[in-house]
């Protein structure tokens, strides 16, 4: 997940009492990244989601030449 960059979209996998959802990130980090919950109850919130919850790429930011 070395990959993220600002505007990626990713799954983040269902923990504790939240379900699965996307978030989009922000910032990534050395263990994280940063960013806003997209859809689901945290739609809106900002989290730090480790690598480990983050299930997946739902899609990638448009990237300029």
């Amino acid at each position: 997940m070395d990959d993220l960059r600002e505007g990626d979209v990713v799954v983040i996998r269902a923990f504790d009492d939240w379900p699965e959802h996307l978030f989009e990130v922000d910032e990534t980090f050395d263990d994280c990244v940063s960013g806003y919950s997209i859809t689901g109850p945290l739609a809106g919130v900002y989290g730090e989601p480790g690598f480990e919850l983050i299930k997946s790429v739902a899609y990638r930011a448009v990237r300029s030449a």
